[in-house]
């Protein structure tokens, strides 16, 4: 099994952004709260749960055929092996009758491993073995119900930890045809990507501390922008590592696998006419769905 490198450092500055556009702040609908109101705010019943994935790609092609890269016109962007795209049907399979809730929304990164592997779990979601139509060996159901959303606050680390220079463009310019990427994504569920968090690929050479505060900018608010809905983000390893630290101080990510993936609720409440999210609670155990991690008291 290949192992993610993760990289130590100190925790992540939440909203530190640099040189990227952001969607405007007036489409959260959660409102931030000093001390004393979160603290009367546990007191009273929530209205919801909301709950979240945070899931790594699938097995790349490149760490299994040495020649790919060599051969390909996108060295830096390679597709899912045909394993990995078994490994991400059966993931999402696993997810769906795993789970005590319905995936409402899926954003994923646009690099190609994370449009496939959102492909390959989108299908596994839709599967239903009870009602729907019939499509082969598989019964579909109603489709319109899941949404699935491309997100550059998702994608990779744009730098040469992740992307290898012998591999990267020479100019540094990552280039994604959209509208191809949606054509890969299961029929019908292709939500509006008019209002990314980030509207632009982040520049090349980011920091991996900028990286890790993108991330955490990515999912926060689009948890908040969707706190009545369910969310599954695909995205990469180091996706993983800030979903685990930036919910539980005190450990350590030491390893994610394909597929792995982690799971934090939190409660939503009610107050006048806003919604308001609780702190959110990571519920997946070390090494309970690919995902590794240790205290990080001593390190």
């Amino acid at each position: 099994m290949l192992r993610f490198r993760l990289f130590r450092l100190s925790s992540v500055p939440p909203f530190s952004i640099h040189g990227n556009k952001i969607a405007g702040s007036h489409l959260i609908h959660t409102v931030k709260m000093g001390l004393r109101g979160k603290k009367n705010m546990e007191k009273q019943h929530p209205i919801l749960q909301q709950n979240v994935i945070v899931m790594r790609h699938s097995e790349r092609i490149d760490n299994f055929e040495p020649l790919w890269a060599s051969m390909a016109s996108r060295p830096w962007d390679p597709p899912l092996s045909e394993s990995g795209q078994v490994r991400a049907f059966q993931t999402g399979r696993r997810i769906k009758q795993s789970l005590g809730f319905t995936i409402d929304r899926v954003f994923v990164s646009p690099f190609l491993r994370c449009i496939q592997t959102a492909a390959e779990v989108g299908n596994a979601l839709l599967i239903n073995d009870g009602d729907g139509s019939l499509v082969g060996d598989r019964i579909l159901v109603d489709s319109t119900k899941l949404k699935v959303s491309i997100e550059y606050g998702l994608c990779e680390m744009i730098n040469s930890i992740a992307i290898r220079l012998n591999v990267a463009p020479k100019d540094g310019n990552l280039s994604f045809d959209i509208t191809e990427l949606k054509a890969m994504l299961p029929a019908r569920t292709v939500g509006d990507n008019g209002e990314m968090v980030y509207k632009e690929l982040p520049e090349w050479e980011e920091s991996v501390l900028q990286a890790r505060a993108r991330y955490q900018q990515t999912i926060q608010n689009l948890a908040d922008k969707y706190p009545t809905e369910n969310l599954l983000f695909v995205t990469h390893g180091e996706g993983i590592q800030v979903a685990v630290s930036s919910f539980r101080k005190d450990v350590v990510v030491n390893e994610v696998e394909y597929c792995g993936y982690v799971e934090l609720t939190r409660p939503i409440f009610k107050k006048d006419h806003s919604l308001i999210g609780g702190e959110f609670n990571l519920l997946t155990q070390s090494g309970q769905s690919g995902v590794t991690y240790i205290s990080s008291h001593g390190l």
